[in-house]
């Protein structure tokens, strides 16, 4: 059982760094998923409580 690469040869990290990178592209859209449905499921318990004005307001910020 020979090994095609020779003994000289270090061992290539890119198949550690692909899949890092996979996880990590993972994690952010996994935690824009959950900020999302969080925000929907608190409009959605707002409309179940029967209140009709649970859209968020934004109000520009005023300079002094």
């Amino acid at each position: 059982m020979a090994d095609d690469r020779g003994p000289s040869q270090p061992d290539s990290r890119r198949p550690a760094l692909i899949g890092l990178l996979v996880i990590a592209v993972l994690v952010v859209c996994a935690y824009f998923l959950v900020t999302a449905l969080r925000n929907e499921g608190n409009r959605e318990d707002c409309m179940m409580a029967g209140r009709s004005n649970c859209a968020p307001i934004s109000v520009p910020l005023r300079n002094r």
